[in-house]
This record gives C-alpha cells, structure tokens and sequence, in this order.
C-alpha cells in the first residue's frame, strides 16, 4: 500500500487559485481565497468554513424549499446534490476545492458528495473528477476511480497530476508498462510535479530497479519535503541493499511527518530486526498494530522471513529480498 499525500493514499489533486466569473460576489471570492490560503497552511477546518461561507454566498437551493437553504454547506452523499440551483459556475469550484478539504479529513463520503455537487453544476470540470477518483480510491471503488480518470483526461489531456492518478490506478493492477508510459506522459507535461517522482520510486521498486527508486524519491522530497510517503518509500528502497542505518533516518523523518503510518512502523520495526535489535523492532511492531490490528498475520510472516534471513545472511547484505512493505 503506497501513502497518499490526500489521506494516506497517494492521489494528487489539483489545489484550485481561480478568479470568480463577473457575477460571482466579492465576499464569495474573499471566503474562497482565504480558504485556499487556510488549506495551503493546513487548516482544514478553516479552509472547511471558508470554502463552506463561498458556496453559501455563490449559490442556493431550490427555492420551493427555503427552509433548507443551507443544506449545501451539510452534503453527505449524492442524493443531497439533486436540490442545487446553481447562480454562479463559480460555486463548482468551491466545491472542488471543499471536496479537497474533505479527502483530507478523511470524510470521503463528503467528498464524494462535494464532487457530485461540482459536476451538477460544471458537467465538464476535469478537477472534480480526479477529486471523485481519489475519493473512490481510499474506498477501493476501482472501477469508478477509472471511469472518472478517464472522463478527467477526456476532457483536458494536458492535466499531468490526471496520469499521474491513471499511473497509480494501473500500479496498483500490476500494470507496469501502462503505468511507466502514463508517468512518462505526466513528466512531459509538468516536470514539477512531486507525486510524479513518488509514483515513479514505487514503480521502481516493483521493477527491483532500487537505485532507481532512490534517486526519485530523492527528487519527489526535493519538490515536496513535507511528504511522509516519500521518506517512507525511499527508506524502503534503501533497506531493499541493505542500508538500514539510512532506512531508519529516513522511516524517522516520515513518522516525524506523520505518526500514523502503519507500513513506516513495519518496516522500521524490520530494519531494527536485520541490526538485532529486537527490542526496538517490538516496538515499532506495536505500534504498527495499534493502528491496523489486521496486519498482524502479514507482519507475523514478514518477522519470520526477516529473522531467517538475519540468521543466514549477513546483515548488511541481508537487503535484497528482505520482506518490506511498500
């Protein structure tokens, strides 16, 4: 499982700075930017209420029913959206970027829901398709990610960050071929793209290409050093030849970032494993349960191996097949 930078699942969406149309009122557009600049710092409930005073102002509801009037800012799944009468194409970009907010928060089913809103209102907006793709993704709604992956670069195919969620979904169905080519075609469009170099490192990975994975994630962290899931996949290419000294450093750095990573604290536990330390592997085991007790029959297995391998191999040349989990 690779970790996103929306919700520890990696999908790129696109962070929207727009200008309102002509009709959009000036506190509408004041709400918006200053939810666009509470979601750059981080807070996600400002960002929510910003985004949430944005639509309140762009927008209403069927006025048959004025009493539910601020149902808008309350979505919670698609039959909500069906009310929506739109004043101002705007909104749909308030909601784009609220569904952004939402993914983050781990409130998919919100998400999914803000989305819906958008594409009511904006039929055509690539953005809140990739949006719903990442939202369908952390639920496991393959099909559905795909089909509105495809639609996204349908309507615009010059959106790196849509190739790079297309390269991820075929990553995931072991097609690395299709995968390569869409990452190719991401990196030709926007060379800048952080998520791009992190899918690239996994890609790598796949192929056993670790040096390679290496220098990308390398890259990924340069464009991003606040991306967890790259300290995480480099430390996991690292051990992959046996330098878990650098492995830990960099299994530290993503914890340090986000302490709620349950593959981080299985691989750092199986790193401390290969230099005898024992202790510290448990630990880190225990933590790594206490977030998703379902690892436990995989990580029992994955600690049998690494404890085999520890026996017949030197340590440091332990690396290469050591049971690591992306």
């Amino acid at each position: 499982m690779r970790y996103s930078q929306l919700a520890t699942t990696t999908f790129l969406l696109v962070i929207l700075f727009v200008t309102g149309q002509a009709q959009t009122p000036a506190a509408a557009q004041k709400y918006f930017q200053q939810g666009v600049k509470s979601l750059a710092e981080g807070n996600l409930e400002v960002a929510f209420e910003n985004y949430s005073r944005a639509i309140e102002i762009s927008s209403r509801l069927d006025n048959r029913k004025p009493s539910t009037r601020l149902r808008a800012n309350n979505l919670t799944s698609s039959d909500d959206t069906s009310t929506i009468t739109v004043v101002d194409p705007f909104t749909a970009i308030a909601y784009t970027s609220r569904g952004v907010v939402r993914c983050k928060q781990h409130d998919y089913d919100g998400a999914i829901a803000d989305f819906n809103a958008a594409l009511r209102i904006s039929p055509r907006l690539p953005t809140a398709y990739i949006g719903r793709a990442v939202a369908y993704r952390v639920k496991g709604e393959f099909d559905k990610a795909r089909a509105d992956i495809e639609r996204a670069i349908s309507i615009n195919g010059e959106l790196a960050e849509a190739y790079t969620n297309r390269a991820d979904l075929k990553l995931e169905a072991g097609d690395l071929e299709g995968a390569a080519q869409d990452l190719d075609r991401a990196l030709k469009l926007n060379p800048r793209v952080a998520e791009t170099y992190y899918m690239l490192g996994f890609l790598n990975i796949d192929r056993k290409e670790y040096e390679k994975a290496v220098a990308n994630f390398d890259q990924a962290i340069r464009l991003r050093p606040d991306m967890a899931g790259a300290y995480h996949g480099r430390g996991t290419a690292r051990m992959s030849f046996g330098r878990f000294d650098d492995a830990i450093t960099d299994f530290d750095h993503a914890l340090e970032l986000n302490s709620e990573l349950p593959n981080t604290y299985m691989n750092r536990g199986l790193a401390w494993l290969m230099k005898n330390d024992d202790a510290r592997a448990q630990t880190d085991f225990d933590h790594c349960l206490a977030i998703i007790p379902g690892l436990k029959g995989e990580l029992e297995k994955r600690i049998a191996l690494a404890k085999e391998l520890r026996t017949t191999k030197h340590a440091h040349s332990a690396g290469n097949g050591l049971p690591v989990r992306p």
